[in-house]
């Protein structure tokens, strides 16, 4: 199994110009732990499952820009029919990683329902996503890291972690201000206008 703490320290240091997406709980509290990163990536508060969405609507918008999104087990069980719509989609640029522990770690652990039977990558496979991966250690990670990242595509990859014995602490931002701190760090790198005030418009035309 892999520890996400060594997992998220071998994809920070290779993220690039990639952005990244975490749902709320223990995935964001551990990005935030391990890059402290206040820009490339959004914390998405109260995500309930959708962080796989929003990062899709970010891969359409700006398709030169890797979009990695790291979705906890827990929210994913919340509504598997997302990789309905990555698959009918299949955006080359979204990189999905489903981090699996196999309980509710941000609620002391309580196992997850069916836990032990729960396929996920079969669950990808069976709705059509073809570039499906699972990674259970550290070494498995580097050898199919750049086949999952840098080569163009879709993918969907469980990552098997253990649960963290403790918490890992929230991230000291407001969903307001990571929401405006993504989008001005997308809009520098992708040259695309995300947000704009009402009462600029005249003078922009």
């Amino acid at each position: 199994m892999l520890d996400l703490r060594d997992c998220f320290k071998y994809f920070a240091e290779r993220q690039g110009d990639a952005v990244v997406i975490t749902s709320a709980g223990v995935t964001s509290g551990t990005w935030w732990r391990t890059t402290h990163d206040m820009d490339q990536t959004f914390y998405l508060g109260a995500s309930m499952s959708m962080i796989s969405m929003f990062g899709a609507g970010i891969a359409m918008g700006a398709p030169n820009l890797p979009v990695w999104v790291f979705m906890g087990d827990g929210a994913f069980a919340m509504n598997p029919g997302m990789l309905m719509v990555e698959r009918d989609l299949d955006l080359p640029n979204l990189k999905h990683f489903l981090v699996s522990n196999r309980v509710y770690n941000a609620t002391s652990a309580a196992r997850l329902a069916n836990a032990k039977r729960n396929d996920y990558a079969g669950i990808a496979r069976a709705v059509g996503i073809e570039r499906v991966f699972e990674i259970d250690s550290l070494e498995a990670l580097h050898a199919q890291f750049d086949k999952i990242v840098k080569a163009p595509g879709h993918t969907f990859t469980v990552l098997e972690v253990e649960p963290l014995r403790e918490k890992p602490g929230g991230v000291p931002l407001d969903d307001a201000e990571s929401k405006f701190r993504f989008g001005r760090y997308i809009e520098r790198k992708a040259g695309i206008k995300i947000f704009r005030h009402p009462a600029l418009e005249p003078l922009l035309r």
